[in-house]
């Protein structure tokens, strides 16, 4: 809504906007899953080894099938733009920070964040709409761009909030605290279940075993929530900041301010 108090044309909070933002990756994947099961489960399901199988794997069921293709692309289309404002948002976050003699090196991680969630979300744009059907290399090459950008932007990133907030004798808030725990958790978590699943994969491929290709599947979409949940941590990082747009001169730029 407007607010002419701060100049700004129209407001939202970050905490609502991430809240609509990780939904619809989240719905997106879960309706893909689920439709994929109840009316696509035999084709879904199907591997090149002919073994039992009972789950969609991620790639499966967000780009081999009709309705399910158009509703992924949607979701992540309207999840993506806002997450290059959040992403600027983060670097002006975090070097606001200073750490002292070693703050290059700091304020190096903190674009070096940036660019590897950048990389992320544009990996994502371009598995999701280029499917494993369409173009197998493509799809392959987005998908394990985006794991690796997206693990080592968790890393980085966990390494760059603890820095900054506990520079110069500086003590973590309680909520900064809890934003700390939930970020080495949801990593630690998110990366064991990456290998795991790494390892049913080429365990399915060399031996073909009934139900493997199921809990490999299981463990990506475990991988799929845990990034969301990872992002979902900067509902407690911006709490108290809203993205809004203002008018300057003869232009409208979008800015992400504090509100107390």
């Amino acid at each position: 809504m407007g607010s002419q108090g701060n100049g700004l044309l129209f407001q939202i909070t970050i905490n609502k906007l991430a809240k609509i933002m990780l939904f619809l990756p989240f719905f997106g994947a879960a309706f893909c899953i689920i439709w994929s099961i109840i009316f696509d489960f035999e084709s879904s399901t199907s591997t090149h080894c002919r073994v039992k199988n009972y789950l969609p794997s991620i790639s499966s069921a967000i780009g081999g099938y009709t309705p399910q293709r158009y509703v992924w692309r949607i979701c992540i289309a309207l999840h993506c733009s806002p997450r290059f404002f959040i992403t600027a948002g983060y670097y002006t976050f975090n070097t606001q920070f200073n750490v002292g003699i070693r703050n290059n090196i700091y304020k190096f991680l903190a674009g070096l964040c940036a660019i590897l969630n950048s990389i992320e979300i544009l990996a994502l744009v371009v598995l999701t709409n280029i499917s494993s059907i369409e173009n197998f290399s493509i799809h392959e090459n987005s998908f394990i761009t985006f794991m690796v950008t997206s693990e080592c932007y968790m890393l980085c990133s966990c390494i760059v909030f603890k820095w900054g907030r506990t520079s110069n004798g500086r003590p973590m808030t309680p909520k900064e605290k809890k934003s700390f725990h939930y970020k080495i958790a949801l990593f630690l978590f998110n990366i064991s279940c990456f290998f795991i699943a790494i390892y049913l994969y080429l365990r399915h491929n060399s031996y073909c075993e009934a139900g493997v290709y199921s809990q490999f599947a299981f463990m990506e979409y475990l991988v799929v929530l845990s990034n969301i949940a990872y992002h979902w941590t900067m509902c407690l990082d911006f709490d108290d900041y809203v993205l809004g747009l203002r008018k300057c001169a003869e232009s409208m730029e979008l800015t992400i301010i504090k509100t107390v």
